[in-house]
Order: C-alpha cells, then sequence, then structure tokens
C-alpha cells in the first residue's frame, strides 16, 4: 500500500478513536477520592486513574502495525497529588515502547527509502541528459529543409513525446514531493493534506505524466508501422501520409485515458492518484502500452527476419560481414520500437515482490530515462542525411570566420 494510502487510513482510523474517546469521556460515571482526569492527548484515550498509580492502556487500534504491538501498552503514572506526572521537560510523561513499530521493519522502510531516493536520482540524470539530447537532436531536424519528409517527422514526433514524457515525469516527482513533504503540526493539517483541493495539482501532473506516456509508447507503434509499410507491406498506414500518424501518435493515448480519468474520479478519487487499490482500472491504461508493445515486438522480429535474408543474399555475392551489420540493424531498431519493455511486460507491480520487483524497477528506470538519448543519437546525430547537413553548416561557418574547413 502506497504511504498516501496509509496516512489517510491511519487518519481516519484516528478520527474514530477519538470520537469514541470523546464518548466515553461524556457518558462514563466520574471516579470518587482523589484521582488523574480522564483525558486525549492525541495519542491515547486516558480514563480516570487512581492517585499514586501506573496507568496502562492498550496500544492504539489506529497504529498502522497494530497488529503487531497488539498486545503492547502505552502507561502514563498519575501522581499522589492527583496529577499526571511530568517528564524531565515539563510534558506529561508517557511510555509508548510496546507501541512503536519493530526496529528491524523501521531499518527496512529507511533502507527502501534509500533506495526509491537513488532510484530517483538515477532516473533524473537519465531523462535529464535525454532532454538535452532530444530538444537539439529536435531542433536539427526541423531546421534543414532536406531533412523534411515523412520519416524524419515521425522521428520528429517521437522525440518531442520524449521530451514531454520527460518533462511531466519531473513535474510530477516535484509536485508529489512537495504534496507530501508537507510539515504536520497539527490534526488541520493532515486533514488539509488529504483534502481533493490540495490534491488537484498533482492529479492533474499524474493524468498529463500518463498522457506522455501512452503518446510516447504509441509514436512507437507509429514508427514500427510506419517502418514495416515501407519495408514490407503498406497494408496499414499509407506511408506518404503524416495525419494518420498524427491521430495514432497524439489521439489514441485519449481514447484510454479519459476512461481512466473518470474510473478514478467515480471509484478511486484518493490523494494524487499514484496508487492503485483495484489493479483493473490500472489496466484501462496498461492495457493500450501491452497491446502496442507486443505488436511491435512482432514487427520487430519480421522486419529483422527480412534484413537477415536480405543480408545473407549479400553475403552469397561477396560481403562477409552480413552478421554484424544484422546486429548493428538489431540493435537500432530496438530503443526505436520500444523492445526492451517487453522483457516485464506480464511483471506487474501486483504480481513482484521483493529483488525481483527492485530489480524491475531499477532495469525499467534506467532504461525508459536514457531511451531518448539512445534514440536522438541513433536517430538524427548517427544518420548520415544529418551528419551532411550539420557539416555543411559548419564548413559554411568555417569559410564565413576564415578557418578552413576540414575536407577542403
Amino acid at each position: 500500500m502506497g504511504s498516501g494510502n496509509v496516512l489517510e487510513e491511519t487518519y481516519q482510523k484516528w478520527l474514530l478513536y477519538k470520537e469514541a474517546c470523546v464518548q466515553m469521556m461524556k457518558n462514563d460515571p466520574r471516579s470518587q477520592g482523589l484521582f488523574c482526569n480522564r483525558t486525549f492527548d492525541r495519542y491515547a484515550c486516558w480514563p480516570d486513574s487512581p492517585a499514586g498509580m501506573l496507568v496502562n492502556i492498550s496500544c492504539p487500534l489506529y497504529l498502522p502495525w497494530f497488529d503487531k504491538v497488539s498486545q503492547g501498552v502505552v502507561q502514563r503514572r498519575c501522581g499522589a497529588d492527583g496529577l499526571w506526572e511530568l517528564d524531565g521537560n515539563g510534558h506529561v510523561w508517557r511510555d509508548m515502547t510496546q507501541c512503536e513499530e519493530e526496529k528491524e521493519v523501521t531499518s527496512n522502510e529507511l533502507w527502501f527509502k534509500e533506495v526509491l531516493a537513488n532510484f530517483k536520482v538515477l532516473y533524473t540524470v537519465g531523462y535529464s541528459l535525454s532532454l538535452i539530447t532530444l530538444a537539439s537532436a529536435l531542433i536539427v531536424l526541423l531546421s534543414f529543409r532536406k531533412l523534411r519528409c515523412t520519416r524524419n517527422y515521425i522521428h520528429a514526433n517521437l522525440f518531442l513525446s520524449f521530451i514531454l514524457r520527460a518533462v511531466s515525469v519531473m513535474i510530477k516527482d516535484s509536485l508529489l514531493e512537495r504534496h507530501w513533504g508537507r510539515e504536520i503540526n497539527k490534526q488541520t493539517d493532515v486533514s488539509e493534506l488529504l483534502s481533493h483541493q490540495a490534491a488537484i495539482g498533482c492529479r492533474i501532473a499524474q493524468v498529463v505524466m500518463q498522457y506522455c506516456v501512452l503518446a510516447n509508447h504509441y509514436w512507437f507503434f507509429g514508427e514500427a508501422i510506419y517502418l514495416y509499410s515501407v519495408l514490407i507491406s503498406s497494408v496499414l498506414i499509407d506511408s506518404s501520409k503524416y495525419f494518420p500518424y498524427i491521430c495514432l501518435g497524439w489521439g489514441t493515448p485519449l481514447l484510454f485515458l479519459i476512461p481512466w480519468v473518470v474510473m478514478k474520479i467515480l471509484k478511486e478519487n484518493k490523494e494524487c492518484w499514484a496508487f492503485n487499490e483495484n489493479m483493473s482500472y490500472w489496466w484501462i491504461i496498461r492495457f493500450p502500452i501491452f497491446l502496442a508493445s507486443v505488436i511491435n515486438f512482432f514487427i520487430f522480429v519480421k522486419i529483422v527476419k527480412m534484413i537477415f535474408s536480405k543480408l545473407r543474399a549479400s553475403n552469397q555475392s561477396g560481403y562477409p560481414d552480413y552478421k554484424i551489420r544484422l546486429a548493428k540493424a538489431t540493435l537500432t531498431l530496438i530503443p526505436l520500437f520500444g523492445v526492451h519493455e517487453i522483457i516485464f511486460l506480464f511483471a506487474t507491480d501486483d504480481n513482484t515482490t521483493g529483488i525481483i520487483r527492485y530489480s524491475k524497477v531499477f532495469i525499467t528506470l534506467f532504461l525508459n530515462s536514457v531511451q531518448g538519448f539512445l534514440v536522438g543519437v541513433l536517430y538524427c546525430y548517427a544518420n548520415n542525411e544529418v551528419r551532411a547537413e550539420l557539416k555543411k553548416v559548419l564548413c559554411s561557418w568555417s569559410i564565413a570566420t576564415g578557418t578552413l574547413c576540414c575536407g577542403q
């Protein structure tokens, strides 16, 4: 369960515990003689207690780890003067060590938080690197007239989807951190933190991020269909037409995102929508990614087979390096089609635990964050047409500044 869900559930249980305590203080008859007054100290509910007694109360029911400390007690001492005893700082003394979470569990949680923090640094660096590479690559593709064709327009939209995905992920993380990182000093701070008004910003960021992720995958899909149409068959989308790819890449995600938003509002309208209690709602936006990834994988296999057959035929004519060229072509297609995601496609968050889940999170975050960098380099800066245009600009600049141009 996510930390947001734990906080909300704990707060609701605390409210019920507080209400039951208030009713007890109102309805129970007053004690006779010298005693310490009944009270609720925001942690436990204390009844009237005889002077000079050590008072034991069961650990509060609202604690998230109550099952582990159900036999424990929290203690106060009622002084001989009928007042609750104070500690050295002038506060009412209270011993709640038996109700605290086990140190082993706490250390495991701290380790997990440290691992997540390292993951965040890792993919933030990866997304930043991808963002810089893709932004410059997008400018290059759109700046040269000779590079303006359907293929490069599709590349440019894929670059843009990567850029939007990277920006949306970083903004979403920033808003989540600011939302859950607020300091809580009083009860109203908790109710305000859990209010719909406080969460609206991070919910919008979550929706935008999910749209960008979907769009990114469907531009992968568009790249796969375009290459399939050019190399094998044009039965899917005419490779010379650009508008159908726009509809596929930017329009298709809305068909799945809107129902997901509606279900979140109606059924799971809690905190920042970052956690999924009912995984069937999550599959509304997970299934189209799953479907596109599977189709991309089959297209990838078919194209690799075609490349293999052509390279093997050319090898019979005296080209012994066809295996090397096949390997290069395959490795180039993997980031373009997002084929690496097929590895963890069936290892969803709800059926993986422990080291397998951590490994999946680590590898997925790392690959997703640097994928934009790889695509930008392979399909822009390593492209012969782009390099030729950049070389012309460099040579023109060299001539204009009076320096010699390489190759002249």
